[in-house]
């Protein structure tokens, strides 16, 4: 990996998370995401150097397994993160996307770190790929487990991203 455009973030997020999160970006300068991927943000901060990192987004489904027919809809900015000892973002719901105030578990306690992603907005239809037509930064996409959270991934030289 030599520059920052060689690599982005691919993250499943549920969809109404999405939707109130561009609002709560938009208002606030960022979002903040939840995820128990710690160590895979302390990496992305190492290797950014305080650029801003591409954040590819797919709608997850509640209970529903990853598939590589996923398609990511949706591009962000990864401008930082928060580790949380107690699982609360530090700033409370103010970062939060709203609609994560209905499950107990998402705001008390379940995330070991909070992700902050701002410039939130969902892609026109003629943008969007499936996660299948990702590649991760080690060259290869492991084609029988789909992500199941953050994942550094090659920045797809078909998205069109604007700076």
């Amino acid at each position: 990996m030599t520059g920052i455009s060689d690599f982005s973030i691919l993250a499943p997020v549920p969809l109404e998370h999405l939707q109130s999160g561009r609002a709560i970006a938009s208002a606030t300068g960022f979002v903040a995401f939840g995820s128990r991927k710690w160590e895979l943000f302390r990496k992305v901060d190492e290797l950014r150097g305080g650029a801003r990192v591409p954040v590819l987004i797919y709608p997850s489904h509640e209970d529903v397994a990853a598939k590589l027919s996923f398609v990511v809809s949706w591009l962000g900015w990864y401008v930082g993160c928060e580790e949380s000892g107690n699982g609360k973002h530090s700033k409370g719901m103010a970062h939060r996307p709203p609609t994560t105030g209905q499950y107990t578990s998402d705001n008390q306690g379940h995330w070991a770190v909070f992700w902050h992603v701002c410039d939130l907005y969902e892609l026109p239809a003629a943008q969007r790929l499936p996660i299948s037509a990702i590649q991760t930064v080690k060259g290869g996409w492991r084609k029988t487990a789909p992500p199941r959270g953050p994942e550094l991934v090659a920045t797809p030289s078909t998205l069109e991203v604007p700076l």
